[in-house]
This record gives structure tokens, sequence and C-alpha cells, in this order.
């Protein structure tokens, strides 16, 4: 296995992280899952992803299940939260804590911020930021970041609102693959500002689930070596069965770093699929936004707003 920095944090994590949503999946029943879980820690992969969102909590009890009898002590355990508001966000980490069965969890990020206004909510006074720095100071998390898979100028929105706050991010989560870099390119946008900052680049999607190998430009192990070329911490890929385990594996073994002339060959190939986002759903449409089909999941609008709200009205 291959290791790597997590950003100014000091941790070392597998260049490679087990993706959560996958582990409920309809054709993936709790055995199964507990095993891919295991015997990827067995095999070196400490990342762990998951979301308090994902199967209905469903991804995060099957985890915290499989981290029993000392796995927990492996992992790096990364989840993630909807809530904008203190009190949501506080509720969903509670919620996290019990499915996964820890008493603290290594990083909580602010999930899907693919709205201009979520960084606003996130640091407002009442916002979930405020919820996720007392739970760190309770000793109930050790590192903060947020997700993303719209468009990168929301990301760099969310840094500039964090540096307005005086807050600084662990990590930042996004899309990183060979569609990417040719449709509002977080690899070429948001990943060098992260790297100035010294910040722990998280990858995701580098398949989008399969849809991007519907293209038939490019094989798995050449999106995961794409991914991994990238000053990426870790890529974090859906795992479903043995067989696509061993491809994750596969593709760490066989990694060595592309050139440049490798990288433009890769993206020449990709260039006519990726000019218009058809393959990447998740930036041209609402599929992938659990949130826009949730709206409650976020919590209430600030009350500072609903009082100007109603002042105005008044």
């Amino acid at each position: 296995m291959l290791y790597r920095e997590l950003g100014s944090t000091g941790e070392k994590v597998s260049a490679i992280g087990l993706g959560g949503w996958h582990l409920s999946l309809k054709y993936v029943d709790e055995q199964l899952a507990i095993r891919l879980v295991r015997q990827a820690i067995d095999h070196g992969i400490t990342f762990m992803d998951n979301s308090w969102d994902y199967n209905g909590g469903e991804s995060e009890r099957r985890m915290g299940k499989a981290l029993q009898d000392g796995y927990r002590d492996k992992v790096f355990l990364m989840t993630k939260i909807d809530g904008r508001s203190k009190k949501e966000a506080t509720k969903q980490l509670d919620d996290c804590l019990q499915r996964l069965q820890v008493d603290y969890i290594d990083l909580v990020q602010h999930h899907e911020i693919i709205r201009f206004d979520d960084p606003h909510r996130v640091f407002d006074e009442e916002g979930s930021n405020a919820a996720l720095v007392a739970a760190k100071e309770a000793g109930k998390l050790r590192y903060i970041g947020f997700t993303g898979h719209k468009d990168p100028a929301i990301h760099l929105h969310m840094l500039e609102v964090a540096d307005n706050y005086g807050f600084k991010f662990d990590t930042a989560q996004m899309p990183l693959n060979v569609m990417d870099a040719h449709y509002r390119s977080f690899a070429k946008l948001v990943v060098p500002e992260l790297v100035k900052r010294n910040m722990g680049i998280l990858g995701m999607k580098s398949m989008a689930n399969g849809i991007l190998l519907k293209s038939n430009t490019v094989t798995p192990i050449e999106c995961l070596h794409y991914a991994l070329s990238l000053p990426t911490s870790v890529v974090i890929t859906g795992i479903d069965s043995m067989e696509i385990l061993e491809q994750a594996l596969q593709a760490v073994q066989t990694f060595q770093p592309m050139t440049d002339s490798q990288v433009q060959a890769l993206l020449a190939k990709t260039a006519a699929a990726g000019a218009r986002g058809e393959f990447e759903p998740f930036k041209t449409s609402s599929i992938f936004d659990g949130t826009a089909q949730h709206p409650n999941w976020l919590g209430e609008e600030p009350q500072r707003l609903q009082q100007l709200m109603s002042a105005a009205a008044g």
C-alpha cells in the first residue's frame, strides 16, 4: 500500500480510500460489506469514507460493525454531515458516532457544499461549523473539512468565506477524474489553491460509479492512476465486491506517477467525451444532490435571517 500525508495534519493515510456509499447498496448484504471493509484494512487501506445520509444510515451502521474486534484502531475514519444549522449538525454528528460505534471520528466534513449560500450558512453564528468546532473541543472529532461535487467556484468561495471567519479547513473533497479536466475543472482551479494552503486533497468520483467508463475511452486502472497522479492525499473509490477491491489494490501496486506526456495522451482520449460534462452528471444535474432532494437535512435557515425577513415584511 502507498501512504501519503494528509495536508498539514501530520497524519499518514492510504492513497486509496474505501467509499462508504457502496457498502449498503441493494446487492451488497451486511456480511459482504463487513468482509470488504476488513479485507481492505488487512491489505493496508486505512482511509474509510462514509456519510450520515448514505442509504439511510445503513452504510455507517455496517462500517461500525466492521470496525469492531480491533479494526477501529487501524483506520483513519471519516464521515460527513449535511446539517447547516448548529442544531441539525449536532444531531447528525451524534447519529454518526452512535452508528459507527466510536467515541470519536478522525475527520468530519461538511457534505455537499454545492450552493453559493452553503458557506454562509455553515459559518453563521448558529451554523454547522460552530457545532463541529464544539465537538472537536469535546473530543468527538479531530479534523474538519468539506466536500462538494458541483462547481469549483463554490469550493473556492467556501475557502474565501472560511478565511473571512479566520478558520482553516484541514481537508477538501471533490471529483477528480479524467473528464473533470475538460469541464468546470476542480483539478485545474481548486487543487492548486489547496496545495498552496497545504490542505489534504481528497479525490472522489474517479469513475463516477462507472458512468465515466460508459464513454468507452478509459479503463478503471487508468482512471485510478490518473487520480493518484494528482497531488491527492487519498483517492476514494467505491468498493462493492471482492473483484473491485482487487482492482483498487492492483491500481496501487502497479502505480507509477504519470509523466506530463502520459497525462496529456490520456486527456486527449477523453477530451471529446468530457467537453460538455455529459459523463459528470453530478456537475450538470441534481441526480447526485441528496440535499436538493431532502432539503430538511440542512436544518432551518439562520434565525438572524428569519428576523431580518420578518422586519422587512413589517
